[in-house]
């Protein structure tokens, strides 16, 4: 049964279940990318440049068509299927005005297709005018030097038989969650971030969760879109 809360989160589609599956056995092998092989990219440093599917258009996209014109914000999304993405969504909502003040163009990266990625952002409400950046292989949270959390950085608020991972509590959240439309779907373990690029292509600012939960604060992505358009310079330097 649909919770009477929540609109339908994901479509009920092959997709789905595929992603659902996709969910079920990250549960069952753990993380698998806790550590960064190489310094990831840092404040300064040129923002990598990917292209990928655009859910709204379904064109795919250059990441540098978002700064051409002036400072973006991305965000890098947790699964569809994490209550800490509609958390995120809800702050986004209170948010955006000020962004878009600030002449920052938004975009979502997430690791869904299309139709899922539109699915989900209608039924979070997220700003229409937003563009949705599928990344489905992951390839982009890897550029960003975005990690995988473990159980203490995903799971620390839950009973200690989802703590340690028991195959029988994710099977079970996996089947209630989809009987109340809100599969958990993708990949679990992957952390989110939020990145302001300037218009010359360079990293104004990073900020990689250190945990499911870990929010920034709106005032340090407005300073660094603010920074990064040149209407605030620094004394120093």
């Amino acid at each position: 049964m649909t919770a009477p809360d929540l609109p339908r989160q994901q479509p009920d589609t092959p997709e789905t279940d595929a992603a659902g599956r996709d969910w079920l056995e990250h549960w069952r092998t753990g993380p698998t990318r806790e550590r960064w092989a190489e310094l990831p990219p840092q404040r300064g440093d040129l923002a990598p440049d990917l292209e990928l599917l655009e859910a709204r258009s379904g064109v795919p996209m250059p990441l540098s068509r978002l700064w051409a014109d002036g400072p973006a914000l991305l965000l890098f999304w947790r699964h569809f299927g994490c209550s800490c993405g509609r958390d995120r969504a809800e702050r986004l909502r209170r948010e955006y005005a000020d962004y878009v003040a600030a002449d920052a163009t938004v975009a979502l990266i997430g690791q869904g297709e299309p139709e899922r990625t539109l699915v989900y952002a209608s039924a979070n409400s997220l700003p229409e005018t937003m563009s949705l950046f599928c990344d489905p292989a992951e390839e982009a949270y890897r550029a960003y030097g975005l990690l995988e959390g473990g159980p203490a950085e995903v799971l620390f608020d839950a009973p200690d038989n989802f703590l340690t991972c028991q195959l029988d509590a994710g099977t079970g959240m996996a089947e209630d969650r989809r009987a109340r439309a809100r599969p958990v779907v993708d990949n679990p373990w992957l952390l989110p971030g939020e990145f302001v690029v300037g218009p010359d292509g360079r990293l104004a600012s990073t900020y990689r969760f250190q945990f499911c939960e870990h929010w920034i604060d709106p005032r340090v992505n407005l300073a660094a879109i603010r920074f990064a358009s040149r209407e605030l310079r620094p004394a120093f330097g």
